[in-house]
């Protein structure tokens, strides 16, 4: 199975913990000792947030924040890099053709961010799309995907299943209440939603869930199944 693990940046290296790191890199190993083609895409976290926090009070554009961040996903990228050794490609890919062609000769790309304006949910939605991946893996701090912000909302429900036009539903109603978190972006959403791709939105704080995921189709997160054309 071709497969596309997006990686929260928060969810991988919790205050820089080398053994996150490692065990993230033991999962990416294990599924592809077991046969699947693998791609990854690492967020920013907290590391990111901290950096844009202090240069937007040192006067930085939002060019300049965007590109900062970008900047920190790939130097997460380059821990699971270290982490994972030769089975890794050597540096992040910066593009998803560079992805793409490492992916097919073997290696696993680890991706950061791309592009200003676009968040690492997003980059791994398109590189899932560009490889026609079988599954997408977001392994997040949350749960799975919720009626509501359930940071905000005590009544929000979690979905076990949702078709891609119910999850751009959700998203664009939770991102129009300001400072509410959507377990993925609203660019994400839409590229799932017009690939149709099938993608799990699970909490990555216990890697092990992810290979369950992928190698077992079990886990306690939501998972996102695109409608067939005779549906």
């Amino acid at each position: 199975m071709k497969v596309v693990v997006s990686i929260g940046g928060s969810v991988l290296a919790p205050d820089l913990e080398p053994d996150r790191v490692r065990a993230y890199a033991d999962v990416i190993e294990g599924l592809v000792a077991n046969g699947h083609r693998v791609g990854v895409v690492v967020g920013g976290g907290t590391v990111a947030r901290d950096y844009i926090t202090t240069a937007r009070e040192l006067g930085a554009n939002e060019m300049q924040l965007d590109q900062l961040g970008i900047d920190v996903t790939r130097l997460n990228a380059q821990l699971l890099i270290a982490a994972m050794g030769e089975m890794a490609a050597p540096t992040p890919p910066e593009t998803y053709e560079d992805a793409g062609t490492a992916m097919h000769r073997g290696d696993v790309p680890v991706m950061g961010g791309v592009a200003p304006a676009q968040t690492t949910d997003a980059v791994s939605a398109v590189l899932a799309e560009y490889v026609n991946a079988d599954l997408l893996v977001y392994a997040t701090s949350v749960p799975g995907v919720f009626s509501a912000d359930p940071n905000e909302d005590d009544d929000a429900t979690k979905f076990t299943e949702m078709t891609p036009d119910e999850l751009v539903d959700i998203i664009a109603d939770i991102e129009m209440d300001a400072g509410s978190n959507a377990p993925v972006d609203l660019l994400a959403g839409k590229v799932i939603q017009r690939a149709g791709l099938r993608a799990i939105v699970l909490d990555g704080t216990d890697p092990d869930a992810v290979a369950r995921a992928v190698d077992e189709n079990d886990h306690d997160g939501t998972e996102i199944l695109p409608v067939m054309a005779d549906e």
